[in-house]
Order: structure tokens, then C-alpha cells, then sequence
């Protein structure tokens, strides 16, 4: 074990030998091919040739005669289309709302000055840890006049506690210097907010935002019960009925160009290619912006 110092370094700080390198090497590698080869199987599969997924089982690894009959089909009916600008209006109104009223509680408990600030805190971890059940939701919906609205998908949810929590603790690590001094030059609180907190904060608001619009995105369940509008669905829920039925839910009269199998996976695809493609612009953010906030929470 080498020393600095005459001090020894822990054994995780030691830099590995050749032998422990292949072998990282080794498990990334296996890894990697774990979470690629069912996504590439999907995609693969939606853009084969319908009598190649019939003849292999209803998977292809490889297409050797690529058709996108699949998202032809999918998207001449106009169910998806709607789906998909449903659930785009959704995650972006409520990932902005979630974000405004996230970011501003998260601050207000922050504030080691703010009046009855602990019982809040109390108040806001008593909902994390006894959540409302599907009932009581349910008739609170109802009650409000939300019943076949899209703000249903969005006003029961608008603070996650997690996210609150994360951001809290975030913003607890900021230099209160800086903010002390603003306030001594006259500074509000929503002015040191604005142009000092929000500044620095830009790695947790960027994960906590990928949160909420995941969260957004993928929600199905409430749209079965509350949407009787089977046209006002989103992406999540029209989904989970092409999975179940198939190419059933197809509009086209003659929707047969593609394979069930196909169909299936086209949607799939559709319904996660937004997410997919905004994750790399944000994975830098997720170990600064959730460590830090986690670990002062």
C-alpha cells in the first residue's frame, strides 16, 4: 500500500492494476449489452419485414428487409398522433408548473428564518411517507370538476416530495454569504432567488425537471379513470392498449401491411423516443445535482 506522508491511502483510493481494469472493462461491457440488446430488439423488430417477425417468433434481432409498414400504420390512424401531442402538453405544462412550485417551496424551507418552517417540512414528509390512496384521489378529482380534463394529470401531482427534498437540500449548500450580502445591498427574497440561487442551481433544477417530466410522460393509470374521452388519452395509456390488444386499436381500414408483433413495438418506440433523446443532455447534471442534494438533506 503506498503512502503520502507516511500516511496510507485507502485501499478504493489505490489505482487498480491491469487485472482489475480488464475486469471493469469486462462488466461494462456485459452491462451495456444487457440494456442495449432488448432496446435494439424493439427497434429491430418494428421496422422488420411482417413475414420475417412471423417466421422468427415475433422477434428480429436483425432485419433483413426493413419496412416501416409498422409506423405507417400507427400513425394513419391518428390515435397516437393525439396521444403523443396529449402527452407533450401535459409534460410541458406540468414539468413547468411542478418546477415554479417546487423551486419556490424548496427555498421558502431553505430559509433557516422562515416562520413555522419546520412544521411545513413536518407537514410535506407526512404526505411522503402516508400518501393518499386511489380513493380518496379519486373523489377529490371528482369533487373539483377535474373529471375528463387534462388538468387531472397534472394539479394532484404537482410537488413530489422526493424532488422537494433533493432541491431543498441543494439549495442548503449554497454559500449563504453571497445571499447575506445581497440582502445587506437591499435584495429581496425573490431577487436573490431569481438571480442568485437559480444561477447556481442550474444541475439539481435540470435533474429534478428530467423527474417531473418522466413522471408527466409516463403516466397512464389516472387517464383510464378519470378520462371517459378515450380520444383525450395520453401516449402512456394508448400504450398499454396497443400492448394488450395489438394493432386492434388501429383506425385504418387497411392496417394489415404490418406484423401485431410490429405494431407493438412501433408505439413503443414512439412513446419512448422523446425521453431517450433528452436523457444525454442532462446525465452530466444527475451525479452533482442529486448527491448534493441528498446528502444535505
Amino acid at each position: 500500500m503506498s503512502t503520502s506522508q507516511g500516511r496510507p491511502h485507502p485501499p478504493w483510493m489505490e489505482r487498480p492494476g491491469p487485472a482489475m481494469r480488464l475486469a471493469k472493462g469486462i462488466a461494462l461491457t456485459v452491462v451495456v449489452a444487457l440494456v442495449l440488446f432488448p432496446m435494439w430488439t424493439v427497434v429491430a423488430t418494428s421496422v422488420a419485414d411482417p413475414q420475417e417477425v412471423i417466421e422468427n417468433g415475433g422477434w428480429v434481432v436483425w432485419p433483413g428487409h426493413w419496412s416501416f409498414a409498422a409506423y405507417a400504420d400507427v400513425l394513419r390512424g391518428g390515435i397516437v398522433t393525439r396521444a403523443l401531442m396529449v402527452s407533450g402538453l401535459v409534460t410541458l405544462v406540468g414539468t413547468t408548473l411542478s418546477l415554479c412550485c417546487t423551486i419556490g417551496l424548496a427555498y421558502a424551507l431553505s430559509r433557516p428564518r422562515l416562520y413555522g418552517g419546520r412544521f411545513l417540512l413536518l407537514l410535506v414528509l407526512f404526505t411522503f411517507l402516508f400518501p393518499p390512496g386511489m380513493v380518496p384521489l379519486f373523489l377529490v378529482v371528482r369533487s373539483v370538476g377535474l373529471f375528463d380534463q387534462y388538468a387531472a394529470l397534472v394539479l394532484p401531482f404537482l410537488v413530489n416530495v422526493f424532488n422537494l427534498v433533493v432541491m431543498r437540500g441543494f439549495f442548503q449548500s449554497l454559500p449563504t454569504e453571497v445571499m447575506e450580502a445581497a440582502r445587506v445591498d437591499g435584495a429581496g427574497e425573490f431577487t436573490i432567488l431569481r438571480r442568485i440561487v437559480l444561477p447556481l442551481s442550474k444541475p439539481v433544477v435540470a435533474v429534478v425537471g428530467l423527474f417531473y417530466a418522466v413522471a408527466y410522460w409516463n403516466r397512464f393509470f389516472e387517464a383510464i379513470i378519470y378520462f371517459n374521452d378515450q380520444s383525450r388519452w395520453p401516449i402512456g395509456t394508448v400504450l398499454r392498449q396497443y400492448v394488450i390488444g395489438g394493432a386492434a386499436l388501429s383506425e385504418s381500414a387497411d392496417a394489415t401491411a404490418a406484423s401485431p408483433q410490429s405494431v407493438q413495438m412501433a408505439v413503443v418506440v414512439l412513446a419512448t423516443a422523446p425521453i431517450v433523446c433528452l436523457y444525454p443532455f442532462l446525465q452530466r447534471y444527475f451525479v452533482k445535482g442529486v448527491l448534493t442534494g441528498a446528502l444535505k438533506a
